[in-house]
């Protein structure tokens, strides 16, 4: 079933659990002031600088609940961990107990991943505005409507904030006060969250195109047409724009110019998005595979194949690359060799996008999932993972859903 064919925001009113897995050695959490949907603004989903190990064991720490369907991608910021959910309410909670600090109600659905940066969430929902939320209080410090749902992640470079609508528009707003400062028409939804990198915003619709603007008023630099909806979020490395497409493809293109640079052709719609870490871009499809490419060629290193569609957007840590599929597990995978180092088995379909801090990775799941009966083999020999262990390595955002519009 293709994500973006489905229209319906109707859910089952389930219990989302929050499950931590533990590592064997854990260093004092480190402190981080910013963090995006991907990581970063360019949307690489590295997260090596700040995913501190990757050993795992696995046991469950601290659970949170949640009374519906979480789509959106933590962010973790000085030991606050800050998501949505389809409740319409956004969530910060302590990364060391899990217990909720606050919680802010929008008016609908928050399907968009937090962006956190110099003391303030940023977030749509679908409700058509973007909210700017005091990262400590969770107090409103402003909001702006569109007239469209904001599934879009916010992106934050130099004080503005990017985000796209489903009113067909492009967003650029002053990350102070939520004044607008620009906006660019495009010929359809806009559910890709943006890529900006060197004054330039990277994004794609679901007009079937990939479009580069200036940063500063929104002119349209460029804009390249595949043959398929670009639901997937760009990532932008070493001067190339890597992007998914509902035409079966993977693109690379010259982030200056627009050109393609190469593309990769898969067994079906690629939804994801694209990770990019040392030479590689790592990106999964609805043919069931996850896809490890030559960054400057395109050609295929390896691939490794799951049960089902791979809607979720890979992360790379250390050497790891952490995806979910619709076959109910989560993978950590040997980034170079694509070989399996351990896999989680949760109740239903994975497609929410790993977040790694400090030897956590948080990742959704559409069950309702139950934390105290938890345990997972993994396919290794010798190896297994159980929930909930001292110290921290694998969090997951278990939820459970009717139907549910995109992946996240």
């Amino acid at each position: 079933m293709h994500a973006y064919k489905i229209i319906s925001f109707s859910v089952v009113v389930l219990l989302l659990t929050v499950l931590f897995v533990g590592v064997v050695t854990i260093p004092a959490a480190a402190q981080y002031d910013t963090m995006q949907f991907r990581y970063n603004a360019a949307h690489t989903s590295d997260y090596s600088p700040v995913a501190g190990s990757n050993t795992s064991n696995g046991k469950l720490t601290w659970s949170f609940t949640i009374g519906s369907v979480v789509l959106s991608s933590p962010a973790v910021v000085n030991g606050t961990v800050y998501v949505g959910g389809e409740d319409n309410n956004v969530y910060a909670l302590n990364a060391t107990s899990g217990e909720k600090v606050w919680n802010f109600t929008t008016g609908d659905e928050v399907l968009s991943s937090p962006a956190v940066a110099n003391g303030t969430v940023y977030v749509g929902s679908s409700d058509n505005n973007v909210y700017a939320l005091n990262a400590t209080t969770g107090t409103k410090v402003w909001n702006y409507t569109t007239n469209g749902s904001v599934t879009s992640s916010p992106t934050v470079a130099n004080g503005t904030v990017y985000v796209g609508s489903e009113n067909n528009k492009v967003y650029a707003l002053n990350a102070n006060n939520g004044t607008k400062l620009w906006n660019f028409t495009t010929g359809s939804e806009v559910d890709s969250s943006p890529a900006v990198v060197n004054g330039v915003v990277y994004v794609g619709s679901d007009d079937n195109k990939v479009y580069a603007l200036n940063a500063n008023n929104g002119t349209k630099l460029w804009n390249y047409t595949t043959s398929g909806a670009v639901l997937s979020s760009p990532a932008v490395a070493n001067g190339t724009v890597y992007v998914g497409s509902d035409d079966n493809k993977v693109y690379a293109l010259n982030a200056t110019t627009g050109e393609k640079v190469w593309n990769f052709t898969t067994g079906d719609g690629v939804y994801s998005s694209p990770a990019v870490a040392n030479g590689t871009v790592y990106v999964g499809s609805d043919d069931n595979k996850v896809y490890a490419l030559n960054a400057t060629t395109g050609k295929l290193t390896w691939s490794f194949t799951t049960g089902d569609e791979v809607n979720s957007s890979p992360a790379v840590a250390n050497g790891t690359v952490y995806v979910g599929s619709d076959d109910s597990n989560i993978y950590a995978l040997n980034a170079t060799t694509g070989k399996l180092t351990w896999s989680f088995t949760t109740g239903d379909e994975v497609i929410s996008c790993p977040a790694v801090v400090n030897g956590v990775v948080y990742v959704g799941s559409y069950d309702s999932y139950d934390a105290a009966a938890a345990t997972s083999q993994a396919t290794t020999p010798g190896f297994e993972v159980v929930l909930a262990v001292v110290g921290l390595v694998f969090v997951g955002l278990v939820i459970a859903a009717y139907v549910v519009r995109r992946r996240r």
